[in-house]
């Protein structure tokens, strides 16, 4: 059965972006791109407003105030337009303009469970905060990592990654430091009915 990642790139106060930050928020160094660059070929998955984020750097579209990508972030989208892709989406029409991508119109959870039962190779959701929830809910996902970066952006946070998400219990299974700032975690998620000390009435 292929394994399921979801993986987060957040501020230490759990945000996903924040308004007139650089990518990586400005502080990726030279160990956590190399970890990047030995990380494992995967399928993504993502929702429309992902797609057409990323899709738009990959055209060449910048974030407002933004002159150019950065080396390293060019690099990081060259690699997604290289990499299959699996798009869920409504009001998506196909075809896709970004290679490697295939739209699928039903039920995301449905079609992502039976993707884990064929073929082979890893499953990574990209952004897509809204899928990652769902795919979470329903028992999916085998892999929770998540890359904290040293910043809280309390006054310009954008998109709250776990507003919304059910109790989840936590397995640590792996965890290290990047650059002396940047911590990775990871663990094997159970999501929970109510909390473990909690009673039947």
């Amino acid at each position: 059965m292929r394994e399921l990642l979801v993986d987060f790139i957040t501020s230490l106060d759990g945000y996903a972006s924040g308004d007139g930050w650089p990518g990586w928020w400005g502080l990726q160094g030279p160990e956590y791109l190399a970890w990047l660059q030995q990380q494992p070929e995967v399928t993504y998955l993502m929702g429309a407003n992902t797609y057409r984020l990323m899709s738009g750097f990959a055209a060449g579209a910048l974030p407002d105030g933004t002159a150019e990508l950065g080396g390293e972030e060019g690099e990081s989208v060259d690699g997604l337009t290289r990499a299959p892709k699996v798009v869920f989406s409504a009001s998506l029409e196909d075809p896709l303009t970004w290679p490697g991508c295939t739209l699928v119109r039903g039920d995301a959870v449905a079609a992502v469970r039976a993707m884990k039962q064929e073929g082979d190779g890893l499953l990574s959701t990209l952004g897509s905060l809204g899928l990652s929830r769902s795919l979470l809910r329903a028992g999916l996902v085998d892999r929770l990592r998540v890359v904290m970066f040293p910043v809280i952006t309390g006054a310009t946070g954008a998109e709250r990654i776990y507003d919304g998400y059910p109790d989840v219990a936590l397995e640590m299974t792996d965890s290290r430091t990047f650059d002396g700032r940047t911590q990775l975690v990871e663990y094997r998620p159970r999501v929970l009915d109510r909390p473990p000390l909690a009673t039947g009435s």
